[in-house]
């Protein structure tokens, strides 16, 4: 068996033992001299193998001695995982059309939560949002980026933190092709004007508690937004 091969398998006998609920977070691997007999490998292809679990934010390694030392299930921080799903969607080539799909079900359901659950905080927050898109003579880079937090914050503020995640790694692997878009757009004013628009109403029906209208409007601005973009509509 190879080491590649090697190491696979023990990724692959490690996650089984997660998903089926004997490691759970906190819990400590066995030695990795122990972990190579039970599995039948190298304690290279062991070694390897926590290597990439670690850099997945899978397992966390104390080194030293007593009870703190060792190799740990660890909780993937939420921030690992965003950068995980956005890599993954940025490196498939799924194609925009796909993106966009997905987008408008999953942002849908984070407006209506939205409109559901968010604190006066979280409106206080998409109002700053919209108010820096809103700036005369914003640039094309910082109004993407106002518009980038926009979406995030909106699913942040439903309060489901898997949604979020998704939906920044989602739009953060749309950051570059919008940016570019946006830098075709012959009649920025125009295109401006348009979005700025659609995100007041989404706004407004989150502020107002419109569960259905914030959800609608929403769905309707992706794909709107995404129909006036060059390069984006159809590809």
């Amino acid at each position: 068996m190879t080491r590649s091969s090697t190491h696979e398998l023990v990724i692959e006998a490690i996650e089984d033992q997660i998903m089926s609920g004997a490691l759970v977070v906190g819990d400590l691997l066995p030695p990795e001299r122990e972990l190579a007999a039970q599995l039948k490998v190298s304690r290279a292809g062991v070694r390897e193998a926590i290597r990439v679990l670690e850099g997945h934010g899978v397992l966390q390694s104390d080194v030293g001695s007593g009870r703190g030392a060792g190799t740990f299930v660890a909780s993937l921080p939420s921030a690992a995982l965003a950068r995980f799903l956005r890599l993954h969607v940025a490196l498939s080539n799924f194609r925009i059309q796909e993106v966009v799909e997905a987008r408008v079900i999953l942002e849908q359901a984070s407006a209506s939560l939205a409109a559901e659950r968010a604190e006066e905080s979280a409106v206080e927050e998409l109002r700053r949002l919209v108010a820096v898109m809103d700036e005369p003579g914003v640039d094309r880079e910082a109004f993407n980026d106002a518009d980038t937090a926009f979406h995030l914050a909106i699913a942040q503020a439903g309060g489901n933190s898997l949604f979020s995640d998704m939906t920044g790694a989602i739009r953060g692997s749309l950051r570059a092709p919008i940016l570019e878009a946006f830098t075709k757009v012959d009649d920025w004013d125009g295109m401006v004007s348009m979005l700025r628009d659609q995100h007041h109403g989404i706004l407004e029906a989150i502020a107002q508690g419109e569960v259905q209208r914030a959800g609608e409007l929403t769905a309707a601005h992706i794909r709107a937004a995404t129909a006036a973009l060059p390069d984006l509509d159809g590809a």
